[in-house]
C-alpha cells in the first residue's frame, strides 16, 4: 500500500447498522506529514478511547467502532468525531471505508485483537494494536507472517517502550553493566479484576439458585424477572453476537464478562500475563533475549477450564545464546505474590514494590520497581551502586508529550518513512515474539488447574515442553492434562477468518 493520503470520502450521509453516518472532508493526497492520515478505530471504551484519541491527534477519524452502542453515540459527540461514520461491526466498517483508511487501531478484548488486525493488514493497512497483540500463541505468528508479507507498519501498545528510561534500560543491559545476565524474575499486583472457579453464570443456574434460596416463590420470581429485564435493557446497548465475536457462544450475564471484567476468563482475555507482561517484560525480553523458551511450569490457586485462577507462580527456561548461557525467566501474579526475600538481599533491596523486575548478572542487578523498567536501580552483588556506562548510543523515541502519543507517533513516523522497523513494538521483531513468549505461561497455568487448601498455591502442575519454531508441545502425548493444543490456535467461529 501506498502512505501518500489519497483523496476523502466527500461528505455524504450513510446508513451503518442503524446510525446515520457523516464521513470527513476532501483532502489532496500527500506524502507530507503536514498531510493526516485516515485512520479507522475498532474498540473506543477503556483504554480504545485514549488510543483513539491519540491516534486522531496526528490523523483524522475516517470512521469509530465498538459493538457498545452507548460508547458510540458517546464518542460520535466529541468535537473530532462528529464527522467519523459509526459502525458495530468493524468488517462493515473496513469494506466500506477501504480506500479512505490508512490506519486501523484496535483497542477490544484480547480475544478479537488478531481478527480484525488481519483483516486490516490483508488489505494493506498500517494497524496499531493493543497488547498483547492477540490471546493465542498462532494468531502472535500469523500476524507477524502477514505483516511481514504486506509490508505495512505495525505496532503493539505497550507504550511504555516510548519511554526514554526503559530504553536506556535496554542500552545500559546490552551493553553489560550487570554482566552476563543469569536469571530475570518479573512480579505484577495484577489482577485487579476478578478470576476464580466456578463464575459463570446463565438463566438456567440463576433460576435453579434463586429458587433453591428463596422460600418465597413470588418473591424468587421477582428477582428472575427483575435480572432477565436487566438482561434486556444491557443488551439494547450492547451487540453481544457482535462482542463475542471469534470465541464460542455463550450467555451474555451482567457485570462479569463486559466490559472490564473479560481478562478473567480464558475465553477473552490472557491474564495478568497478557495484561503486564507486554509491558514489564518488554526490557528483560530485548535486552536479555527472552525469545523461545524451551520449557516452562507453574504453580496456582486453582481454576476451571473457564476462568482463570486468582495467582499463579511461572517458571521459565530459556537456551543459551550469543550473550548469555541457560538462564530461567520468573513471572509472579497477585499483590503480595513476590519472589522470596532472599532473591534480594545480597543487592540490599529492602522494600521490594507490589510490581517490578529484578535481573541478575555476573557483575550485580538491574532492579526497577515500576511497570515500564523506567526507573531503575543497578546494584552490585554486595548492595553498592553500580555506575552506568556512558557514552551509550540510544534511539529515543520524539517527545509527543507522554510515551501513550510517542507510542502512537511511532507509528505515523515509520508509515511517513516507509520504514516498519522505526515502529519498536512491530509485529515482526518485538510484539510478535514477545506475545508469543508471555503466551507460553498461560499453557503451563491451564496445566496447573489444581491448587492448594483455602486459596494457597498448589504443587508444580505438569511442565511444557516447547519446540516454538513449530509451535509445537513436544511432550504432548504424555500430558495428562486435557485441552494444552487447543490453546495454542484459536478455531474461529463462522464469519471471521484466521487463515
Amino acid at each position: 500500500m501506498k502512505t501518500t493520503r489519497r483523496t476523502f470520502l466527500k461528505a455524504a450521509t450513510i446508513t451503518s447498522v442503524g446510525y446515520m453516518a457523516v464521513a470527513g472532508n476532501a483532502q489532496e493526497a500527500s506524502n507530507s506529514p503536514n498531510e493526516k492520515l485516515g485512520f479507522a478505530a475498532v474498540g473506543i471504551g477503556g483504554k480504545g478511547s485514549s488510543d483513539c484519541d491519540n491516534a486522531a491527534r496526528f490523523g483524522n477519524p475516517i470512521a469509530i467502532c465498538d459493538v457498545d452502542r452507548s460508547r458510540l453515540e458517546s464518542k460520535g459527540k466529541g468535537e473530532r468525531y462528529q464527522k467519523s461514520a459509526r459502525y458495530l461491526d468493524f468488517r462493515e466498517m473496513l469494506e466500506k471505508h477501504e480506500k479512505e483508511i490508512d490506519i486501523v487501531t484496535i483497542s477490544t478484548p484480547d480475544h478479537m485483537h488478531a481478527a480484525p488486525t488481519l483483516m486490516a493488514m490483508r488489505m494493506g493497512k498500517h494497524v496499531y494494536t493493543q497488547k498483547p497483540v492477540t490471546r493465542t500463541i498462532y494468531e502472535a505468528r500469523k500476524l507477524a507472517e502477514v505483516a511481514k508479507e504486506k509490508g505495512v507498519c505495525t505496532q503493539m501498545g505497550n507504550q511504555g517502550s516510548a519511554l526514554r528510561g526503559s530504553r536506556m534500560a535496554i542500552a545500559q543491559l546490552k551493553a553489560g553493566v550487570i554482566g552476563k545476565v543469569t536469571a530475570v524474575y518479573v512480579w505484577s499486583n495484577r489482577p485487579v479484576w476478578a478470576q476464580g472457579p466456578d463464575r459463570a453464570w446463565t438463566m438456567d443456574r440463576f433460576v435453579k439458585d434463586t429458587n433453591a434460596r428463596i422460600a418465597d416463590k413470588a418473591e424468587a420470581e421477582k428477582l428472575i424477572i427483575d435480572k432477565k429485564n436487566e438482561i434486556q435493557r444491557a443488551t439494547e446497548n450492547l451487540d453481544w453476537k457482535l462482542w463475542l465475536g471469534t470465541a464460542k457462544f455463550r450467555e451474555f450475564w451482567p457485570g462479569i464478562y463486559h466490559s472490564f471484567q473479560w481478562r478473567g476468563w480464558w475465553d477473552f482475555g490472557s491474564r495478568a500475563l497478557g495484561d503486564m507482561a507486554c509491558h514489564q517484560v518488554t526490557v528483560p525480553f530485548d535486552a536479555c533475549g527472552l525469545k523461545d523458551p524451551t520449557w516452562v511450569r507453574a504453580k496456582t490457586t486453582g481454576h476451571d477450564f473457564d476462568s482463570f485462577p486468582a495467582s499463579s507462580i511461572i517458571e521459565f527456561e530459556f537456551p543459551a545464546n550469543a550473550e548469555r548461557g541457560k538462564i530461567p525467566f520468573w513471572w509472579y501474579d497477585r499483590r503480595g505474590n513476590k519472589p522470596p526475600q532472599e532473591i534480594f538481599d545480597p543487592y540490599k533491596i529492602e522494600k521490594v514494590s507490589d510490581s517490578g523486575v529484578l535481573i541478575e548478572g555476573e557483575k550485580g542487578a538491574f532492579y526497577s520497581p515500576d511497570d515500564y523498567c523506567q526507573k531503575y536501580e543497578l546494584r552490585t552483588k554486595d548492595g553498592e551502586t553500580l555506575p552506568p556506562l556512558e557514552n551509550l548510543e540510544v534511539d529515543y523515541a520524539e517527545e509527543k508529550g507522554g510515551m501513550d502519543p510517542e507510542n502512537m507517533w511511532e507509528l505515523y513516523r515509520a508509515i511517513y518513512a516507509k520504514d516498519p522497523k522505526i515502529c519498536r513494538s512491530n509485529f515482526i521483531d518485538r510484539g510478535g515474539p514477545l506475545t508469543e513468549t508471555i503466551l507460553l505461561g498461560n499453557l503451563a497455568v491451564w496445566a496447573a488447574a489444581q491448587g492448594g487448601p483455602d486459596g494457597a498455591l498448589g504443587d508444580w502442575g505438569e511442565k511444557i515442553e516447547w519446540n516454538a519454531k513449530d509451535m509445537v508441545v513436544t511432550n504432548l502425548s504424555s500430558l495428562k492434562t486435557p485441552g494444552v493444543a487447543d490453546l495454542i490456535k484459536p478455531a474461529y467461529t463462522a464469519g471471521y477468518k484466521l487463515d
